[in-house]
């Protein structure tokens, strides 16, 4: 037997949750991190072409484009390779934009109530070396949309769609925003306060991606959300945080303004989730089992 032979034979041993999250992870730590060493490398404009480049065949081949044939089907179905209607667009819309709002509440509540942190927030995302403010933007959208892409296609789609399909919705859920909080928790800023927000992200993404059948209204909120998380908590470029915790100032016209942001963006969101619910055709479709899809 060959070397590929033994290793699909042993691949197809693991139980077959742990061949999706291994699958999910993959597909989305590998691929997120092709934009790093891009930037660093060669530069925005240079970075920034190559990772368009390479973002757009990502996208083409987990969405079932390319080789193998033999594994097409599948892939198409867990990236939910779907077409929207035009309730579904509206609604999806609607909820994107409002988990992304929502995220960015949840942090001003948290740091109104403890201090932020900027130091551990500003770690690991230094962008002072592109003399351009243009190109920080640039570059900060250019990182947004690596992330935002590759997470959903790894976690909301190849991690967590077939287990859907195998024990429901709400242990996938479960499963893929505990590994997607887990993966969170390795970076600087990830304090105490950070691990609900950064699990209700998660919670909220898969019940997006399962409610319309699609991975791209996750995919667009996570990118809105991630412009505000590099552009202003990360680096600082958008400007920094410099509101006091109310232990403070005392609860402020400010804080009473986000905690009522932080509830209605919550309840659109949900109400949306609801709609997308209630309107997207079921699809049943069969996960990647095939070793293919990691030779």
């Amino acid at each position: 037997m060959t070397v590929q032979g033994r290793l699909c034979r042993a691949w197809l041993k693991l139980p077959i949750w742990l061949r999706d999250i291994i699958i999910g992870l993959s597909m989305a730590v590998v691929a997120a991190n092709v934009w790093p060493p891009l930037l660093l490398t060669f530069g925005v404009p240079v970075a920034g072409i190559a990772e368009a480049v390479f973002l757009s065949l990502y996208l083409w081949w987990a969405s079932g484009g390319g080789p193998p044939l033999s594994t097409r089907a599948a892939r198409g179905a867990a990236f939910r390779r779907g077409t929207l209607s035009p309730a579904q667009w509206a609604w999806g819309l609607i909820a994107a934009l409002s988990f992304a709002a929502a995220v960015h509440a949840a942090i001003v509540f948290l740091f109104r109530i403890v201090p932020f942190p900027i130091e551990a927030f500003r770690q690991g995302n230094d962008f002072s070396f592109i003399l351009s403010p243009p190109l920080r933007w640039v570059a900060v959208v250019i990182s947004a949309a690596s992330s935002g892409i590759c997470e959903e296609t790894g976690f909301r789609g190849y991690m967590q769609q077939p287990i859907e399909q195998r024990s429901g919705a709400p242990t996938a859920i479960f499963v893929s925003s505990l590994l997607f909080m887990l993966l969170h928790l390795t970076k600087t800023w990830a304090t105490i306060g950070m691990v609900p927000i950064v699990f209700g992200a998660g919670v909220l993404l898969g019940l997006l991606a399962w409610s319309s059948g699609s991975l791209i209204p996750g995919m667009i909120g996570h990118v809105v959300m991630d412009i505000g998380l590099f552009g202003h908590w990360w680096t600082g470029i958008a400007g920094d945080f410099t509101a006091r915790p109310i232990t403070e100032t005392g609860m402020d016209q400010p804080f009473l303004i986000t905690c009522a942001a932080l509830a209605t963006t919550l309840l659109i969101v949900l109400l949306a989730i609801w709609r997308l619910r209630r309107i997207a055709p079921s699809s049943p479709a069969r996960g990647i089992a095939s070793c293919e899809v990691v030779t």
